[in-house]
């Protein structure tokens, strides 16, 4: 089988390399639409229309199933791609639910990081909506953290002086955990947790979106790889130093213990 796994740039990743961990005989087609990346700036027809034609690329290399590795791609598109294509289709949206679950009885409160563009969605606010009865999670975006993981900038004085920044207005006391809703923000886990107070979790939605595609393709009797473990890394612009750098990427994410639930 061949599981294809799409982001706008190298966020995906984060869940490719989570696939491979959980389902390491399949195959996989991974592509990046790096002539739009970052999407989370751009309107949500912009970003319909570049994820509908990266799907349509990779359709053309005989995916077996899909995964939207990317929430802002997920909370615009997911809805038109699973009425186009037969072939099972997983999303992310972010890991709200579980974290307001793990935090219901501290008391405590929950802090998203997601995209602005993912943020703004109908689809962000019925989650909320639906899984925070008593308001306890509040939004924050941080946009330039994905233009960061693209340029795989992981020094760590930059980094957690640009948490620091960002949080510097937030009362950690009153927070039990921070959901990572981007997947480029994935990489910055471990880099986050040097900054927070260690009461304070983490939590992504990498992990429970792989347990869906396999849940979801054993359900539906698609036989498991045998040989696999193959990846094929695809680019909307063609670049080959993008081809090399998803490789690099890929390969210290496997190389990174989990950190995020």
């Amino acid at each position: 089988m061949t599981i294809g796994v799409m982001d706008s740039g190298l966020g995906g990743l984060t869940v490719l390399a989570e696939a491979l961990r959980r389902m390491p005989t399949e195959n996989y087609v991974y592509m990046a639409d790096t002539l739009h990346v970052p999407y989370g700036p751009k309107s949500a027809e912009e970003v319909r229309h570049c994820v509908l034609e990266v799907v349509d690329t990779m359709v053309q290399t005989g995916i077996d199933a899909l995964v939207v590795a990317c929430n802002t791609a997920t909370s615009i598109a997911v809805d038109e791609l699973r009425a186009r294509y037969s072939f099972p289709i997983v999303g992310m949206e972010p890991a709200v639910k579980p974290a307001v679950e793990m935090n219901r009885a501290t008391g405590k409160r929950v802090l998203v990081f997601a995209t602005q563009l993912t943020l703004q969605q109908p689809k962000y606010y019925a989650l909320v909506s639906r899984v925070d009865e008593v308001g306890i999670v509040d939004s924050l975006p941080l946009p330039e953290l994905v233009e960061y993981g693209e340029a795989l900038q992981f020094d760590r004085d930059v980094i957690r002086a640009y948490f620091r920044a960002k949080l510097a207005n937030y009362d950690l006391d009153r927070y039990g955990i921070v959901v990572l809703g981007c997947t480029h923000y994935v990489y910055y886990a471990e880099l986050l947790r040097e900054v927070l107070p260690p009461h304070i979790g983490i939590v992504d939605g990498n992990a429970g979106t792989v347990r869906r595609l396999a849940a979801l393709v054993h359900r539906l009797g698609i036989p498991p790889g045998c040989e696999g473990g193959q990846v094929r890394f695809l680019c909307s612009g063609g670049e080959p130093d993008y081809l090399e750098k998803m490789g690099r990427a890929l390969a210290r994410l496997r190389e990174t213990p989990r950190t995020g639930f």
